[in-house]
C-alpha cells in the first residue's frame, strides 16, 4: 500500500479542512482521531472521493507515514497536545517530525522543541490562521521551532497556504517559540481590529441613529478604500443578513463577546516585556465587559444612559469615524509589531517583519491591503524602530488625526464607549510627547519609597535621593524593572 506523506491528528472543523487542502494538492494524507467514529465519518463524507485514509490507532497511522514522518496536531492547546506527544514518542524515529498546528503558547512550544531534540526529533510550532475557510482554500501559517524540520515541511506548507502576488502566505518565522509567538500577536491584532470596528458600529448606530442598511452601505464603500480587509467584508455581511421576517440577524445577538485565550496571552506577555500595548489590552478588557451582560443591565437600570442626542452632519462624521479607525488600526499594528521586537530580543529570534507582514497579506483573519504598506515600511528600513515612524504612516496619522479627535471626543460627548479608539489615541500622544509627566510619578517614588530618580542635567545612568521631608535618611531602595 502507498505509503502517506503526512498525518493528521484531530478532525474539528479545522482539522477536517486542511487534510482535504493537503488532498486537493496532491499531499497523501492520512489522519486519525481520538474517537474512531468521527474519523470513520469523515473518510465516508467529506473524504469519500479523495486519496485520504483513516487510521483506527496511532500505531496504525505511524506506520501508514514514508519516512521521515511527518505529524500534524490539530488538537486542543495545552496538556491535550502533550498528551498526543506522550503516546507518540515510543511509536516514532530519529528524524520524525511533529508539527503542532493548534494556538499553542510559546512557551509550551519551546519547552517540547528542547523535549524532542532530546529523542532526536523535530518539534515545529505552526500557528494557523484563516479560520474553517483558510483551511479549507489556503490559511496563513506561521512555522517556528526546529529549523532542520523546515526544508522537509516547506513544500507541503507553502503549497498550502493562501497566496498573494503569487507569495505562499507561509515562510519560516524563526526557531523555538517564534512561530507560535507571531501567531498570538496576530490574534492580538485581531481582537484590537475587531473592537475598533464594533465601537464603529456602535458610534453610527446608538450615536448618530443611523439603520442597520445605511451602516452596511458605510462598511461596503469602506472595503472598497484604504480600510480593505477580510474583517470590513465580513462586517458589511453580516449588517446585511436577515432573519426570515426580515429583520436584522445581528440584533438578536447577545452582545456577550466569548475569547479563548490568545488576547489575553498577548496582553500578559505585553506586561511581562514591558511594551504599552494599550489598544489591545483595551479590546481584551472590552470582552470581559461585555461578559457581565447581567450586570451591565441592571447598572444601566439604576445609573441610567446620557442624554445626548447628535445634531450635525452626519456624512461628515461617517468620514472622521472612517478616519479615526484607520489611525487606530495603525496603533493597533504599530503596537503589536512593538511587543514582537522586544520579545525577538529576550529570546534571540531572527524575525523578519516584512515577511511576517507578507504572511498575514492573505489567508489569516487580519488580511487587509493596509499589509502591504507595512511590508514596504520594512523594506525602506530593515531596522525600523516603530511603524508611526515609517513616512508613510506618519504622514496618514497625522492626516487621519482630526477625524480621529473629532470621533473620539463625539464619543464622550454621547456616552458610546470608544475604549480601543480612545486608547490608541492617548498612545499616539503620548508616544510623539517628548516630555511626559513621569518625573512627577518618579518623584512621588522617591517621596514615599526612596527608589530614587535620575536627573536631565546629569548623565543617564546616575541615580539620586532627596530627603523630602528632611526627616529621612541617605539609605535608598534598590534599582530594577519590570
Amino acid at each position: 500500500m502507498e505509503k502517506a506523506d503526512i498525518g493528521l491528528i484531530g478532525l474539528a472543523v479545522m482539522g477536517q479542512n486542511l487534510a482535504l487542502n493537503m488532498d486537493d494538492h496532491g499531499f497523501r494524507v492520512a489522519v486519525y482521531n481520538r474517537t474512531t467514529k468521527r474519523m470513520q465519518e469523515f473518510i465516508a463524507g467529506p473524504a469519500a472521493d479523495t486519496r485520504i485514509t483513516g487510521a483506527e490507532t496511532l500505531r496504525a497511522l505511524v506506520d501508514s507515514l514514508e519516512k521521515p514522518r511527518r505529524i500534524l496536531l490539530m488538537v486542543r492547546a495545552g496538556k491535550a497536545v502533550d498528551a498526543v506527544i506522550d503516546s507518540l514518542l515510543p511509536l516514532l524515529e530519529t528524524g520524525d517530525i511533529i508539527i503542532d498546528g493548534g494556538n499553542s503558547r510559546h512557551t509550551d512550544t519551546e519547552r517540547r522543541v528542547t523535549r524532542l531534540a532530546e529523542h532526536g526529533m523535530h518539534f515545529v510550532g505552526c500557528g494557523i490562521s484563516g479560520g474553517e475557510e483558510g483551511a479549507r482554500h489556503g490559511p496563513a501559517i506561521m512555522p517556528g521551532g526546529d529549523e532542520a524540520a523546515w526544508p522537509v515541511i516547506k513544500p507541503l506548507l507553502q503549497s498550502i497556504a493562501a497566496r498573494v502576488d503569487d507569495v505562499p502566505c507561509c515562510q519560516w518565522i524563526g526557531r523555538g517559540g517564534a512561530g507560535h509567538y507571531v501567531k498570538m500577536v496576530h490574534n492580538g491584532i485581531e481582537y484590537g481590529d475587531m473592537q475598533l470596528i464594533a465601537e464603529a458600529y456602535q458610534l453610527m448606530r446608538d450615536g448618530l441613529g443611523m439603520d442597520m442598511d445605511a451602516i452596511q452601505t458605510v462598511f461596503s464603500r469602506w472595503n472598497r478604500g484604504r480600510l480593505n480587509s477580510y474583517l470590513i467584508e465580513i462586517t458589511a455581511d453580516i449588517l446585511a443578513y436577515r432573519e426570515a421576517d426580515g429583520t436584522p440577524l445581528l440584533d438578536r445577538i447577545l452582545d456577550s463577546a466569548g475569547q479563548k485565550g490568545t488576547g489575553k496571552w498577548t496582553g500578559i506577555s505585553a506586561l511581562d516585556l514591558g511594551m504599552p500595548l494599550t489598544l489591545i489590552g483595551e479590546a481584551v478588557f472590552a470582552r470581559c465587559l461585555s461578559a457581565l451582560k447581567d450586570q451591565r443591565m441592571k447598572a444601566q437600570g439604576i445609573l441610567g444612559l446620557p442624554v445626548a442626542d447628535f445634531e450635525g452632519d452626519t456624512e461628515k462624521v461617517v468620514d472622521a469615524i472612517e478616519q479615526a479607525l484607520y489611525a487606530s488600526k495603525i496603533v493597533s499594528y504599530a503596537q503589536g509589531y512593538m511587543l514582537m521586537q522586544e520579545a525577538a530580543q529576550v529570546h534571540g529570534w531572527d524575525l523578519h517583519y516584512g515577511d511576517i507582514a507578507l504572511v498575514w497579506r492573505g489567508g489569516c483573519i487580519i488580511r487587509s491591503r493596509f499589509l502591504n504598506n507595512i511590508k514596504d515600511a520594512y523594506a525602506r528600513d530593515g531596522k525600523l524602530e516603530n511603524l508611526l515612524l515609517d513616512e508613510f504612516f506618519a504622514a496618514r496619522m497625522l492626516d487621519a488625526e482630526a477625524g480621529w479627535r473629532k470621533t473620539c471626543s463625539l464619543g464622550v460627548e454621547l456616552g458610546i464607549p470608544l475604549p480601543a479608539m480612545t486608547s490608541g489615541l492617548s498612545f499616539f500622544d503620548g508616544y510623539r510627547r517628548g516630555q511626559l509627566p513621569a518625573n512627577l510619578i518618579q518623584a512621588q517614588r522617591d517621596y514615599f519609597g526612596a527608589h530614587t530618580y535620575e536627573r536631565t542635567d546629569r548623565p543617564r545612568g546616575e541615580h539620586f535621593h532627596t530627603d523630602w521631608t528632611g526627616e529621612g535618611g541617605d539609605a535608598t531602595s534598590g534599582q530594577y524593572d519590570v
